[in-house]
């Protein structure tokens, strides 16, 4: 009888660590070589919708010429015809001066109007898009995304996928991953590998591969005064630009190949245009922070005098407007950047805070409610619905949304104690004196 019982102890033992060995090793197989559990390329593409929206947040909305942006969109799927990885490739000029582009899982590429700016000829900037489609070929992003998330997340990811609906944890898996994909800082193997890639589909696309090698020696000669920022995530040493040029004198194109194109010089005059006003509000920004609002919002109405469709003068005039609880006024300026870019979430925000001043509860919320679909992780959109339903009643909604806000964070965020505040007095939880 004691055998048996033993035999049974034995065996009960054996199974717990069985299945403890099975799940672990299943959690490292995903976490380091994902051997077993992958995100699909359905998924990625969508998680690459999400992360442009944020992108796009932060790099102050898009450039708002459709002129501009068409002739983006043509020549960098003239490019991307050239990989054999289909995906929707999308291409962006975003409004910021600083110097960079940069790629994102599914297909987004980015590039910057401090970046564009700095290019001389089309073949430079076709050999810029190439390398950026060079690493979603190599799926260089996705493959970081897959490391950096946990299995239970992996697992929650399906055909299905709906940000909005995760948990507060996996939202704020999603936000810590978005954070490092936008200063994802390649190995000098990815970079070797994009740039192959780079290299075959600008040319196979038609233009010559000098431009690139003409942008790597204005990086290197910027490199020593003030870096670009294509370089803090692009390493460029020495032996990737032998290797280019190593590349330019083995091939021997059958045809001519193009350098430059009277349209790219048009397109960089339409942008060349904005320059003083995104110069003025880049300052204004600066003095915003500084907390000399007058001397802002002096310099964001003269950016806008100068060019009415500055995003961020736009933006900067509305969060002053709100300070000073000018809240009709400063509706009326997120309202201006909303039109031009419908994808900027905090533009959506803006206009919600706002309207929730006003007392226009339904249409605050119908504001946070946007925010939160284009981007699904900042805990501020869900304060600030939960915020607008508490004030039309609708408790429930008000304690859900509370709760994501207090989950994803940051707990040193202004608004983060009356979230905490409104939701334990919503549940009826006493608060200490």
């Amino acid at each position: 009888m004691t055998n048996q019982v033993n035999f049974k102890e034995f065996f009960k033992i054996f199974i717990f660590f069985f299945f403890f060995f099975i799940f672990n090793s299943l959690t490292f197989s995903v976490a380091h070589s994902f051997s077993l559990i992958s995100i699909s390329e359905k998924d990625e593409i969508e998680l690459g919708k999400i992360y442009a929206n944020v992108a796009i947040d932060e790099y102050g909305g898009r450039f708002p010429e459709p002129e501009v942006q068409a002739y983006l969109q043509r020549l960098g799927k003239k490019i991307a015809e050239q990989s054999p990885r289909k995906v929707p490739y999308t291409f962006y000029l975003v409004n910021s001066g600083i110097e960079n582009a940069f790629a994102l899982p599914g297909g987004p590429v980015f590039v910057t109007r401090g970046l564009f700016l700095m290019v001389d000829t089309e073949s430079e900037l076709a050999c810029v898009l190439g390398h950026e489609i060079g690493h979603i070929t190599a799926r260089h992003h996705i493959k970081f995304v897959e490391k950096n998330m946990t299995l239970s997340l992996l697992l929650q990811i399906g055909s299905l996928f709906l940000p909005q609906n995760l948990a507060g944890e996996a939202l704020y898996q999603l936000a810590q991953i978005s954070a490092g994909l936008l200063s994802l800082k390649f190995s000098r193997d990815q970079e070797r590998e994009a740039d192959a890639y780079g290299f075959e589909f600008s040319v196979k696309a038609g233009y010559s591969p000098e431009g690139m090698y003409e942008l790597f020696k204005k990086f290197k000669e910027r490199e020593k005064k003030r870096p670009p920022e294509w370089l803090s995530t692009h390493p460029l040493p020495e032996s990737r630009i032998k290797e280019w040029q190593e590349k330019m004198q083995t091939y021997k194109p059958t045809g001519a190949l193009i350098k430059d194109r009277e349209e790219f010089q048009r397109i960089k005059a339409i942008i060349s245009a904005t320059t003083e006003s995104f110069r003025l509000s880049d300052e204004a920004e600066k003095l915003f922070k500084d907390k000399k609002i007058d001397l802002a919002k002096e310099k964001f109405m003269k950016a806008l005098e100068v060019y009415p469709k500055n995003i961020p003068a736009l933006l900067g005039l509305s969060k002053i407007l709100l300070n000073q609880k000018r809240f009709d006024e400063a509706k009326e300026y997120a309202k201006r950047a909303k039109v031009l870019d419908e994808n900027l979430s905090s533009a959506y925000i803006l206009e919600g805070i706002a309207e929730l001043n006003l007392k226009n509860y339904q249409q605050a919320l119908i504001d946070f409610e946007k925010a939160k679909e284009l981007i699904p992780f900042n805990g501020y959109a869900y304060y600030l619905a939960g915020r607008a339903n508490e004030e039309l009643g609708k408790r429930k909604e008000a304690l859900d949304n509370y709760k994501k806000a207090l989950d994803l964070g940051p707990s040193n965020a202004p608004w983060y104690p009356d979230c905490r505040r409104r939701y334990q007095m919503l549940r009826g939880i006493p608060l200490p004196f």
